[in-house]
Order: structure tokens, then sequence, then C-alpha cells
């Protein structure tokens, strides 16, 4: 059980004081590469069991915790500084959605603790994106793609403007007014995720609701994303589904309901799917009966199997190794990205610009 030490450490968090020092050589690389040697340190910590870990492994937690403090301090600041760029407006009359991390912080949820928090997400209409880019490259935002074409294919065919990062403090800031690209194979209408969202009190900030917070994550995760970091990704669903199947009436009635309005039922079959085969997620059988119109052929399947399988457990021998299952899932992500023939002008172009940069 050596290659699904870290996977059982965080399905079963009540068997971290039980583990030798050998196991925990094992088990931090590990979790170290995952980015979730914090979410050890929360988890024994809400247990009351810090003191039953070998003193040799406490400082590497605690550091870790640390650091991801110091995420959260600043996720919490940039969104302060980002209201403050808001309250310069003359009216703020639009919604300013936070996601992702920034969403999990401000909101309080239980995924945040323990979580690195890489840069801010936020969303607003398409029609008020001009607006807030004003605001914030008046507050030291600037963009961080000074090439002509890579500032088009953000502008023209993603989900976001060009990221912002701030001149002084370093920080990005990348504003959406979606949650895939425009030229993606799934178009979730934005206005209904829009409507659904809820206000953050005491903020200009609203969340999205419990469903299609749960649903940007899963989008995320297996339709926008490359599944570089499978295991935190779904970390976050498990975390997400636990919470809101607790707090929130009929949460497990309305989710494949609401995937079916937004056009994501495949990215929340696959989501379930792995939250409960590596971290054994609980889901109702009814839940999972209603996305079987989702899920995409067997062989597709099975290949997703293999890839998943390869790149979470990858202290275990196999014939697919890990480089080659994420090359294939980062070709997948193009694929899902953008039409073929739009993808191959794309490459085509950033390979021709890598060339020039390099002669």
């Amino acid at each position: 059980m050596r290659s699904n030490l870290l996977l059982h450490a965080i399905a079963k968090p009540e068997s971290l004081p039980t583990l030798s020092l050998h196991d925990w050589d094992c088990l931090l690389p590990q979790a170290r590469r995952s980015g979730v040697v914090a979410k050890l340190y929360t988890s024994l910590e809400a247990q009351g069991q810090l003191d039953r870990i070998p003193p040799q492994v406490q400082p590497h937690l605690e550091a870790a915790a640390i650091i991801a403090t110091e995420h959260e301090r600043r996720s919490r600041w940039e969104c302060n500084r980002i209201q403050r760029a808001l309250f310069d407006l003359p009216s703020l009359d639009f919604p300013v959605i936070l996601l992702k991390g920034a969403a999990y912080v401000m909101a309080g949820l239980p995924c945040a603790r323990g979580r690195l928090v890489s840069d801010v997400d936020i969303m607003v209409p398409k029609s008020s994106l001009s607006t807030l880019e004003t605001a914030l490259t008046q507050h030291g935002w600037e963009s961080v793609k000074k090439a002509d074409y890579d500032d088009h294919y953000y502008r023209q065919w993603m989900h976001e403007l060009p990221p912002l990062r701030h001149r002084l403090r370093g920080t990005v800031v990348d504003v959406h007014h979606t949650i895939l690209p425009t030229t993606s194979r799934l178009k979730p209408d934005p206005a209904q995720l829009i409507a659904a969202s809820r206000p953050l009190p005491g903020t200009p900030f609203r969340v999205f609701a419990p469903t299609d917070m749960v649903l940007h994550s899963v989008a995320h995760a297996f339709h926008d994303g490359e599944l570089a970091n499978p295991l935190r990704d779904l970390l976050d669903l498990h975390q997400l589904l636990s919470h809101f199947s607790a707090h929130e009436p009929d949460f497990w009635d309305t989710l494949p309901q609401r995937a079916r309005q937004l056009h994501l039922g495949r990215p929340l079959f696959y989501g379930l799917r792995y939250a409960q085969r590596f971290l054994g997620t609980p889901v109702p059988a009814a839940v999972t009966r209603a996305l079987q119109p989702c899920a995409p052929p067997w062989p597709t399947r099975l290949l997703m199997d293999r890839l998943l399988t390869a790149i979470t457990l990858t202290e275990q021998p196999r014939r697919m190794g890990p480089a080659t299952a994420r090359w294939l899932l980062y070709i997948r992500s193009h694929w899902l990205r953008m039409p073929p023939l739009l993808l191959a002008r794309h490459l085509t172009t950033k390979a021709t610009a890598r060339l020039r940069s390099r002669a």
C-alpha cells in the first residue's frame, strides 16, 4: 500500500498518528509534490493529534502550515485591495464574484484551510470588463502579456482578460467573464451563474451558489485544466461536497439538475467518479444514476481511468508512466479548449514566436 499511502492519509486522516517514521519518509515527499502537506497539518490539528506525530516530522508540517496561512493572508489582503479599487468607481452597478481559492477563503469554507492560493480569480459580466480593468490598472495592476498576439488571444478567445500583476506586490488577479473559454466545446451560461450567486456579507463581492461552486471546480479540473495536480483538485472537490451536503438542503438533489442546465454533466461525472475512487467521497447512488447519460463511451472512460491513476498514484509501477499520462492530458485539455483549426493556428503561432525569440 505504499503507493496509496498519501490517498489513504487524506481520505482517513485519523490514521496519521499511527504512521511510523518510515511511513512519513514515504508520505511527505508525495504530499509536498501535491501541495497538500498543510492539509495534513490541519487534519491533525482538527483532531487534536499533533502531539502524537513524531517530533522529526512536526517541523515539516508546521512549516507547510505557516506557508499556507501566509497564502490565506495574502489572498485576503489582495481582495481588500481589489475592494479599495472598486470603491473608487463612481458606482458599482455590476456584480463582482470571487472564484476558486479566493472564494473559499473569503467565504470561510473548510477547504480553504491549509490550501495554497497562487492568485485571486474574480468574475464580472463581460460588459463590465473594461470598467474593472481600468479601475485595477489605476491601482497598480498591469497586464503580464506584452505581445500583441497573446493579448489578442485572451481577449478574443479566452474566458478572462490577460493576467494582471501588481507592479509593487507581484500578486496576480485573473478577471473572468465566464468559467470556460469562449472557444470551448462546453458553454455554460455566465448569466445563470451570476443570477444564482450569493452576496458575501461585509464586502462588495459575491460567490457562486454551492452547486455552481462545485460545478466550477469540476469544469476547471476536468474540462479546462490539464490535471497537472489532480489530487489537490479532487481534495477541493471532496471537501466542497462534504461541506455542502451537510449544510445545504437538497444539495444532492439539485446538483445533477444544475449540471444539465449548465451543460456540465460530463465534468461532474468525472469529478464524482474520481473523488469516489481516490478519496472515498460518499456520493448517493441516485446522483450516480442521474449522471449516467453524461458518461463518456467506455473506451474513453477506461483511458481516463488509466491516465488519472497514472498521475495520482505516481509511486506505483505501471505500463503507462506519469510523464506520458500528463502529456496526453495536456493534449486533451487543448483539444477540448479549441476547435482543431484554431488550435493548430494557435500552436503554430506560439511555436514560431518561441523559435524567433531563441534566434
